[in-house]
């Protein structure tokens, strides 16, 4: 079953949102590189994105499925548009859509 397991944010101060973020929910964040973090707990986590060239610009809503070129076929079926399209990432593979009103989310497999 698809369900919401992550939520992308951008962070133009990455310092400061990986500090914020720890120090009031004492979050523990895994490190992808300079520029990215993540929680890593398994329920809904959150990525922060400090690169401000591939960061969304609201939060971003990322599903999770079994199958990313069926969701990918799905969405054009009904209407949605892809915004970006298939890429990998360490862990897994996603693409973005904007759905019939405007907003953006992303689709992801996992390895």
């Amino acid at each position: 079953m698809a369900r919401i397991n992550f939520v992308e944010i951008p962070a133009a101060d990455f310092g400061a949102a990986k500090a914020f973020y720890s120090r009031v929910f004492g979050w523990e964040l895994t490190d992808f590189g300079p520029s990215y973090s993540c929680t890593m707990n398994g329920t809904v986590d959150l990525g922060l994105q400090g690169d401000m060239d591939e960061a969304p610009t609201a939060p971003l809503p990322v599903v999770l499925v079994e199958d990313l070129e069926t969701a990918q076929a799905a969405v054009s079926e009904a209407g949605g548009t892809v915004s970006k399209p298939i890429f990998s990432f360490p862990g897994g593979r996603r693409f973005h859509f904007v759905d019939p009103n405007g907003l953006e989310m992303a689709i992801m497999q996992t390895d």
